[in-house]
């Protein structure tokens, strides 16, 4: 059969023409949106920036931190930025971006205000000491991270005193308008003590005598007035400079702190501190030899200003030493600019240490700028002027240790720190002067008790540095039931801004001397004064004095050789001394001497006429860094001049002036009446050694030795009932002295070991004070 073409080709046409109205009609029907090609994100242009949630914060203000801004095409890289930079600003505790269209929404939710903040359960620390450690305050934005922050410095500041016990846990409360109360609830917790203090390696040294020299100490019941028993890691940390400070003063010159480890008990209530040590081979001074570079200097004149020698055993605190003296003393030849630095050749076959010590020339420079912090009471003045260096002036190491000495010498100060460094160029230097004011403030109460029982009292209210001037006043009360006293002194110590001191002294005094000698005496007066140096060392006094002086009460039973003297009688005398002071410390020296001596002329006017004169000296030696002797002498000769010296103005020995013996309780005495009459000549050696007792440093608790001799003789009477013995008398001795919170508190306990049958003796004696 056979198909004609023609309708085979209208069948195919009329498929085709079916199939094109049909796909005509489905894209007729499809959205508009489907009908163009697709278009790319970032081809999108965002028109505009929504911000939701805000409360607070203005939205151009949000919208400042983004990255992204209105007519910017829209990039997903740009908008993470955008979120980043939200949360880093810390206002926000939650951020999300999302867009719509053309439209960027921006969504936050604020962190709250703090409105209040406060400190719950701290007893210990004050809000005062823990405000300042945290950075949250009232008006800030609260955060999570910031608070965790503030709880971990707190944490930290319960650490630093002691207590790792301690735990804090921050409580919000919700307040209206999106504000919250933050409260920090603190449990303190005990101090965390020290256990135990280990020591491993050391050979040659216990582990008690290592303990001694460290600051931190094993927790004891007796320690409740230190904190060296708590722990403190920068303590730990100075341990080991002070182990290392001990061996390499002991010839230990390799020695190591391997390590130092503390470890916490499970109940956070102690630690275990194990010091691991390597002491090393001890080593000795081998051949010590000076080189310079410098002209004309001959450093064998400088060998002995050297403090080691040769053979001796190695002690790195001795070559610091020597330095500082070499220092001082090329100084002092008019080389201001030296460099001193010592070369040090280790043969440890040998075990010697050899030393030259390479003296050069140092750079030129001169003092840019002098600083003077820590004092809050004393003026800058005070200070500065015992300084022999000003700004301008060249550099000098022994003028820079003297004004340290001088600063010290003042009294007002615990500590004193004179350092020098590099100023804004090499040739110029910077003191820094940094003190610590000790209270210059004081009211003491003095009370002597002898084995007569009579019992001596005395209030001195003293300012050693009033108005922070270094002005002196001092009002003092004695009162018992034998004297009454009132004594009022002002001292200026540079009158007219000059190095001359001036001041004066009222005085009104009666006391009843019925148990000494049987009479009563009563004096008033007043007297000028001044001192001025004449060497750095040696000072000068000079002094005027007006009295009125009456004795009074006498009775049969008092010594025929003071009733002559009964009777008022007016002084008018010039008196001069002179002082030479080399001590490192007034209040507590260990190093230097003191020489005083010095004259007083009577009958300028009155009707007393005599010449006094009296000298004292006294040496202090270290033996050690804490033994510390010393040796003073003192003495003194009076003579009338056309008359006998009368018992007002004789010498009498005891109490204080000779320990063991009453005061008075020496020398020339009527075997009738047992009156002490007083000498006309006396002199006493007393030696001493101070001494720790064990306890530590912080007590302030020393121990004393002491062994004194003197003699007290010559008045100027004579008779058949007068007991008068040229021998010198003895005692011996141990005492306490407290630098308590209450004040300086001494007890003596004292033997009269040689002594006169007619003597007074004295067992115990004590003297305690307080400063405000």
């Amino acid at each position: 059969m056979r198909f004609r073409p023609t309708i085979l080709a209208n069948v195919i046409f009329a498929a085709t023409v079916c199939g094109a109205l049909t796909g005509v009609m489905l894209l007729a029907a499809l959205p508009v949106a489907a009908q163009t090609a697709p278009q790319s994100v970032s081809s999108v242009t965002i028109v505009r920036i929504d911000v939701q949630g805000n409360q607070r914060i203005e939205a151009l203000t949000i919208q400042s931190y983004m990255a992204i801004n209105a007519g910017d095409p829209y990039d997903p890289g740009r908008v993470d930025q955008s979120l980043k930079a939200l949360f880093a600003t810390g206002l926000f505790a939650d951020v999300s971006i999302r867009r719509q269209g053309t439209v960027l929404v921006v969504t936050v939710v604020e962190n709250p205000i703090i409105n209040r903040l406060a400190f719950e359960g701290n007893r210990r620390i004050s809000n005062e000491a823990l405000e300042p450690e945290v950075q949250l305050r009232p008006r800030i934005v609260y955060t999570r991270s910031r608070v965790q922050a503030d709880v971990q410095r707190i944490l930290q500041v319960y650490r630093r005193n002691g207590r790792f016990a301690a735990s804090v846990e921050p409580k919000v409360v919700q307040l209206e308008q999106n504000r919250v109360d933050l409260i920090f609830e603190i449990s303190e917790g005990p101090v965390t003590g020290v256990r135990r203090i280990d020591i491993i390696g050391n050979r040659n040294f216990s582990d008690g005598k290592l303990r001694r020299t460290i600051a931190t100490k094993e927790s004891r019941w007796y320690r409740f007035y230190t904190s060296d028993d708590t722990y403190d890691p920068d303590r730990v940390t100075l341990d080991r400079e002070l182990l290392r400070k001990f061996y390499l003063e002991r010839g230990y010159a390799d020695f190591r702190v391997l390590s130092a480890v503390a470890d916490l008990t499970h109940d956070r209530s102690d630690f275990f501190i194990t010091f691991t040590v390597e002491e090393g081979e001890l080593y000795k001074f081998g051949k010590i030899d000076l080189s310079t570079s410098l002209n004309n200097l001959d450093p064998e004149i400088l060998r002995e200003f050297l403090t080691i020698v040769e053979g001796e055993t190695y002690n790195a605190e001795e070559i610091e030493l020597s330095i500082e003296q070499l220092n001082f003393a090329v100084g002092r030849l008019g080389y201001a600019f030296v460099d001193i630095r010592p070369q040090v050749n280790r043969r440890r076959d040998e075990r010697l240490i050899n030393l030259v010590f390479r003296i050069d020339e140092g750079p030129r420079v001169k003092i840019g700028r002098i600083n003077i912090t820590g004092n809050i009471r004393t003026l800058d003045k005070v200070i500065r002027r015992e300084i022999t260096l000003v700004e301008g002036d060249a550099f000098n190491t022994a003028k820079l240790r003297r004004s340290r000495q001088n600063i010290r010498r003042l009294g007002f100060f615990d500590k004193v720190d004179v350092a020098q460094r590099q100023g804004e160029t090499p040739d110029k230097a910077i003191i820094d002067v940094d003190v610590q004011e000790r209270s210059t403030g004081e009211l003491s109460f003095g009370i002597g008790i002898s084995t007569a029982e009579t019992v001596l009292a005395d209030i001195s209210i003293r300012e050693r540095n009033l108005l922070g001037k270094a002005q002196d006043l001092r009002l003092t009360l004695g009162f018992s039931a034998t004297r009454q006293q009132v004594d009022l002194s002002f001292t200026e110590p540079y009158f007219l801004d000059r190095n001359v001191s001036a001041g004066f002294d009222v005085f009104n005094r009666k006391e009843d001397q019925q148990d000494r000698s049987s009479f009563d005496e009563q004096a008033r007066g007043f007297a000028l004064r001044s001192r001025f140096p004449i060497t750095e060392n040696l000072k000068q006094g000079l002094r005027y004095t007006l009295r009125s002086d009456r004795i009074e009460n006498t009775n049969n039973d008092t010594s025929p050789f003071i009733q002559l003297d009964e009777g008022d009688y007016v002084t008018s005398s010039v008196s001069y001394n002179l002082t030479y002071d080399t001590r490192d410390d007034v209040a507590l020296p260990s190093t230097g001497i003191i020489i005083r001596g010095g004259q007083e002329i009577a009958g300028l006017g009155g009707d007393v006429q005599y010449v006094q004169s009296t000298a004292k000296m006294a040496y202090y030696h270290p033996f050690t860094r804490d033994i510390v002797g010393s040796m003073t002498l003192s003495g003194g000769t009076i003579f009338g001049i056309g008359q006998d010296v009368r018992v007002l103005n004789r010498f009498f020995l005891g109490g204080s002036t000779l320990r063991g013996f009453e005061s008075g309780g020496v020398g020339p005495r009527d075997s009738q009446t047992d009156d002490a009459i007083g000498g006309n000549t006396y002199a006493v050696l007393s030696g001493e050694m101070r001494f720790p007792i064990g306890l530590p440093n912080d007590f302030g608790v020393l121990g004393r030795a002491f062994a004194e001799t003197g003699t007290l003789l010559n008045p100027d009477v004579s008779g058949a009932n007068l007991q008068n013995s040229k021998d010198p008398r003895f005692s011996i001795g141990v005492g306490l002295s407290w630098s308590s919170p209450f004040g300086p508190i001494r007890v003596d306990l004292a033997q009269a070991v040689i002594k006169e049958d007619f003597d007074k003796d004295e067992l115990f004696r004590f003297s305690f004070g307080t400063r405000f």
